[in-house]
């Protein structure tokens, strides 16, 4: 049997700061680089608690998920920096002082 050759794709894979594909993006903050994803209010479907305001984001509601753009991360260590935030939040983040 021929041996396929099945490379598998990193999620980070190609994406630079400034650059934007789709509504993933990377961004330069003060603390890195992060990964940026818009989501619709129509692929929101859970509950999530906003870092930065400490308020619910309910289902249904536009938000942005980020993560550290880091390529040597696994995709575990991935999914555990991932973190669900109002748009509004986000954007104040670097006056609010960077957390996480």
């Amino acid at each position: 049997m021929a041996r396929r050759n099945n490379r598998r794709r990193d999620d980070d894979e190609g994406l630079r700061p400034g650059a934007s594909y789709a509504q993933r993006r990377v961004v330069e903050m003060p603390d890195g680089e992060w990964v940026v994803q818009s989501i619709t209010g129509s692929a929101s479907t859970k509950h999530y608690r906003c870092p930065g305001c400490d308020q619910e984001i309910r289902p249904a509601t536009p938000h942005i998920v980020a993560w550290p753009f880091d390529t040597g991360m696994s995709d575990d260590s991935r999914l555990q920096e991932r973190r669900h935030w109002h748009t509004p939040c986000w954007n104040a983040r670097a006056r609010r002082g960077l957390a996480r």
